[in-house]
């Protein structure tokens, strides 16, 4: 896939409790209309999570989160055998399972933390790894924000954990600093603030962004009324080296790169 010009990757979140679509994909009909929604809205890539990672999200097994998505890989690339699916798990049974069934990317909010098998497994699939900086667990990273230098911490994560991806055979790494994980809203805000440090390592950026509370909180509004600020911020962090936007909204996502590449 070319990466000159940036990308959308639009949310399939086929879980009950997601902080802002959770419980409106869980029947077929509806994740095929929400997929052929995004599809042809422009999305570049769908990415299916059936595990909430939102603040304090209850922790469910893998068995259950297989359930989940596992289906719902097959029936979207039997409908449309052209998308390009990612997978959002940090479990590499999950992965395995979700890229033999046709999944064509692994996205890991843990970066491997949370499964010592996950390297080893993308390295073997060989598909394109992405890589999200957090502290903890979705159960426990509100208790992991303390930094002493939050842009430099973070580059040194990502330093660390390229090499080691790296060393085990992972070609195409993408990264993502992890808005709204291990962060306080100020430090969100201090992170869009300094994107563009994370350019060093000339890797595709991922920033997902997408109606998460350090919008609604700030504006003292609802995630449901939060696509106005993510349009702004979206628009911040192309400016600022984003290469791929993680959306809820993929056309008004779209119009922003349309918009932006007339500059």
């Amino acid at each position: 896939m070319d990466m000159t010009s940036p990308k959308v990757m639009g949310v399939l979140n086929v879980t009950p409790d997601s902080f802002y679509d959770g419980g409106k994909f869980v029947e077929e009909g509806s994740i095929l209309k929400q997929a052929e929604r995004m599809l042809t809205e422009g999305a570049d890539f769908l990415d299916v999570g059936g595990y909430s990672s939102r603040p304090h999200a209850i922790d469910i097994t893998d068995k259950e989160e297989l359930g989940r998505v596992i289906p719902v890989v097959k029936v979207l690339l039997k409908e449309f055998p052209s998308a390009i699916v990612s997978i959002d798990t940090f479990r590499s049974a999950i992965a395995k399972e979700a890229v033999d069934c046709g999944a064509s990317i692994v996205n890991d909010i843990s970066a491997g933390e949370l499964d010592k098998a996950m390297v080893e497994t993308v390295a073997a699939l060989q598909v394109p790894y992405i890589a999200m900086h957090m502290q903890g667990t979705p159960q426990t990273m509100a208790q992991f924000t303390n930094y002493e230098n939050l842009t430099k911490e973070i580059t040194d994560y990502f330093h660390r954990k390229i090499f080691q991806l790296q060393s085990a055979g992972i070609k195409d790494i993408i990264l993502d600093p992890g808005f709204g994980f291990a962060k306080t809203i100020d430090q969100n805000f201090e992170l869009l603030n300094k994107l563009e440090h994370l350019r060093i390592f000339e890797k595709p950026l991922l920033v997902g962004l997408s109606r998460k509370s350090m919008i609604w909180r700030t504006l003292k509004t609802t995630p449901e009324s939060a696509l106005n600020g993510t349009t702004v911020l979206n628009t911040l962090a192309l400016l600022k080296g984003a290469s791929i936007l993680r959306v809820h909204d993929v056309k008004e996502a779209k119009e922003i790169i349309q918009l932006m590449n007339n500059l």
